[in-house]
């Protein structure tokens, strides 16, 4: 069977096979792909990330040289806070960005600043061959909030205020981030395509 990007699929549709170790992005996307009836399984092995400045061409990347050592239904998922006053940045380079500077080091950077405005972006990249992946994007806009909140999340979760909502991510639950989340959001996406299949 092929779906509508050409993407040949198992007789399988509802087993994915999702590359990352992560298991906080790991639980948030099993709660979203559950609900389509998508059965999500972790594989924890190092992906090849490059350095880029697009998020898609990272996520695509690493899922074909995933691919190239497994040909299984594959998914893969990369994600950045994207800042407007420090003009997109941490952007693609959020994971290292937070292991080096955290979130106290952005909100270093943004100190006695007023325009607050940022947004969180994923692209979701999925394919059982290297030479054909669909990909799905989420974005979700909000502001950087004064001061770290919340436990819950990783990354810069808690200092992520998303549009339409007072808490930052890391202050929700699974299921109230993943109702505005830019992974739930691409998620979603990918769920409604590899569904309709």
């Amino acid at each position: 069977m092929k779906g509508g990007g050409g993407t040949p699929v198992s007789n399988d549709l509802r087993l994915v096979y999702f590359a990352t170790s992560n298991k906080h992005k790991f639980d948030e996307a099993k709660d979203i792909l559950a609900d389509y009836g998508i059965d999500l399984k972790m594989v924890r092995e190092k992906t090849e990330e490059i350095q880029d400045d697009d998020l898609r061409t990272i996520a695509v990347h690493a899922l074909s040289k995933a691919l190239e050592k497994d040909e299984r239904p594959t998914m893969i998922e990369d994600a950045g806070l994207f800042v407007k006053m420090l003009n997109g940045f941490p952007g693609p380079y959020s994971s290292y960005v937070h292991r080096v500077l955290g979130v106290d080091g952005i909100l270093r950077l943004m100190n006695h600043e007023e325009n607050r405005d940022a947004e969180f972006r994923s692209v979701v990249a999925f394919g059982n061959s290297p030479s054909i992946i669909e990909t799905f994007q989420g974005v979700v806009k909000g502001t950087i909030s004064l001061q770290p909140k919340g436990r819950s999340g990783f990354g810069f979760d808690p200092i992520f205020i998303p549009k339409g909502s007072k808490k930052t991510f890391a202050e929700m639950s699974l299921e109230e981030k993943n109702h505005f989340s830019h992974r739930a959001d691409a998620l979603r996406k990918f769920a409604k395509w590899y569904t309709s299949l």
